[in-house]
């Protein structure tokens, strides 16, 4: 077996990498068709969903996979390899099978114990099926890695652990409340019809919505959709679900309460300005003009607060600034006037420097340095340093690559609009979360609010499952590479036989037909008695760790022909394409 695994997720990489590196239908395709050709690549299969992108390969040298792969993933990506390549994780023969494993079973999820995961390695697999990129290792793999994911969710309590990202995403918006009583009767907007959204949209009819509302740029799966949760509805007139066309959405925005977006646009589908025109005369002080939105900075990037200032210093505040009394605001790369109206930013904070350029943070670096100190403030040296070494950082990749945003304000209008972006590359514009009377969930910030999330003990559970599972899955197919020597040694044993037959009748012309095949059968059972103790014995030893070597062993003592032994392989290979079609 030479499986490798190249990927990035949401545990090695920030989401705005993870934005960027999505790759929609037809990169994916690319991909695997440029990876078979590749020359250390015999078979590959892509897994894509919105929190991870991995490539899954049969090479046949480790370093140059490896090289290939990322060099791969970053041309279809369109994120440069040396940007990409601090947040790619590797896996290799065993720790491969390990690493999809424990992904099919959710072990790997942004939330835990999510079932999700497990049609969207199906479709991986169909798709590589349909391009002929999987083979027998492949097919295999994929196939047992989605048994091993249903046996985890029939034998163990681990969807207890987790909900699906849907749920758990509703559980956000409802802010520590029941689901159900924060649903109860809100108009919905879900746009996208695909499995994340249907999946979405049927949630929120169980919560107890009065309407939804499907929009999707493809009118017939909307309207598929729309009829399939009327038709699922306990009694007629429970929920209204109607589709309307993408155009539609700025108008159902200003009546929706709840809405779901995941989509493969790969440009916004909601920007600030829509949302803010929706929530308009229903949040007062928030006009049609984009009232209560950040202004952008000077790169288009709305300034991004995080929940604490960089190094955990005392930062000076806005207002403490301001009381300085300083002349030369204007040495200073960010719009202070922009931003004077948030509260407790800082612009000493990351808030003040997320999504600078290089030369941005230089320069707002040496600002804070040179910056006149109010009466009785801290030292801001600590500041200083941590922007210039973030500056030292966007130096190699051009930009800080995480664009945080801030806890919600203490204080402020009750939320009317609630959003939810499911989508990678992100649907709604992140800087609408300042906009009054919204409450934004996103991946990003389901990525931070699953992180403290309670470990249930049935995750243990799962993980001695899949440790079992990929034990046995090896020794399979570590058992499995032998048999095509053994088959040709035994095809050779049969010709041997039917050879020195042949020249015992030239010998012995008069021999009737019974002892004929009595001599026969006497030499099959003792060449089959000579050869049962070692073949047995040699799929014992090849199934163990570090067997592999048994195979080339048992060619050389019997000067088996490898174009024998491969035509065998190439049999088996086609039997098992064509079952493995038939099962996924």
């Amino acid at each position: 077996m030479s499986l490798l695994v190249v990927g990035l997720s949401h545990r090695s990489a920030p989401v705005s990498v993870l934005e960027r590196a999505a790759l929609h239908a037809d990169a994916q395709i690319k991909l695997l068709q440029d990876t078979v050709a590749a020359e250390p690549a015999a078979e590959a299969a892509v897994l894509a969903t919105c929190n991870r992108i991995e490539l899954y390969a049969d090479v046949d040298k480790f370093h140059a996979g490896v090289a290939e792969l990322s060099t791969l993933l970053a041309q279809h990506s369109g994120v440069g390899l040396d940007e990409l390549t601090p947040y790619l994780y590797v896996h290799y023969e065993d720790r491969a099978v390990h690493h999809l494993f424990s992904v099919a079973c959710g072990l790997d999820s942004m939330v835990v114990g999510e079932g999700q995961i497990l049609g969207q390695i199906k479709d991986s697999l169909a798709k590589a099926q349909d391009l002929h990129t999987a083979g027998r290792l492949l097919n295999d793999l994929f196939q047992q890695a989605l048994r091993v994911g249903k046996r985890a969710h029939s034998e163990t309590g681990i969807d207890r652990a987790g909900q699906s990202l849907v749920t758990f995403g509703l559980e956000q918006l409802a802010a520590g409340g029941e689901v159900a009583d924060w649903a109860r009767g809100k108009k919905a907007l879900v746009i996208g019809a695909g499995s994340m959204s249907s999946l979405a949209a049927a949630t929120l009819v169980r919560a107890g919505v009065g309407e939804v509302v499907i929009a999707n740029r493809t009118a017939e799966r909307a309207e598929r959709l729309a009829e399939i949760l009327n038709d699922g509805a306990s009694s007629p007139g429970d929920v209204v679900a109607r589709a309307v066309p993408m155009d539609a959405v700025p108008g159902e925005l200003t009546r929706a309460d709840v809405v779901v977006s995941c989509t493969g646009a790969t440009g916004l589908v909601l920007t600030g300005d829509a949302v803010s025109v929706a929530v308009g005369g229903r949040v007062p002080d928030v006009g049609a003009g984009g009232g209560g939105v950040a202004q952008p900075g000077a790169d288009g990037v709305p300034p991004a607060p995080t929940r604490a200032a960089l190094g955990g210093t005392n930062a000076r505040s806005l207002a403490d600034r301001n009381a300085a009394g300083s002349a030369d605001d204007e040495n200073c790369p960010l719009d202070l006037n922009a931003v004077q109206a948030t509260p407790g930013f800082s612009v000493l904070g990351e808030a003040a420097v997320a999504g600078m350029a290089a030369a941005e943070l230089e320069q707002h670096a040496a600002w804070v340095d040179n910056a006149p100190r109010p009466q009785g403030s801290g030292s801001v040296v600590d500041e200083a340093e941590a922007i210039a070494a973030l500056a030292a950082a966007a130096a190699r990749v051009g930009r800080i690559p995480e664009r945080r945003r801030p806890e919600p304000p203490a204080e402020g209008p009750q939320p009317v609009l609630f959003l939810l972006d499911l989508a990678m590359p992100r649907d709604i514009d992140a800087a609408v979360h300042r906009i009054a009377g919204v409450r934004l969930v996103d991946i990003e910030s389901l990525a931070e609010a699953s992180a403290d999330a309670p470990m249930a003990a049935d995750v243990d559970q799962v993980r001695r499952i899949v440790a079992d599972e990929v034990a046995a899955f090896g020794a399979a197919l570590r058992a499995a590479h032998i048999t095509p020597t053994v088959v040709a040694l035994r095809t050779m044993a049969a010709d041997v036989v039917a050879m020195e037959m042949a020249r015992l009748e030239g010998r012995l012309p008069g021999l009737d037909d019974k002892h004929r095949g009595e001599i026969t059968q006497t030499v099959k059972r003792v060449v089959d008695k000579l050869l049962h103790a070692p073949t047995v014995r040699v799929k014992q030893l090849a199934a163990e760790p570090g067997g592999a070597g048994y195979a080339d062993a048992l060619r050389t003592l019997f000067d088996l022909d490898q174009e024998t032994v491969a035509a065998v392989s190439r049999a088996e290979d086609s039997t098992t394409d064509e079952e493995g079609r038939g099962s996924a």
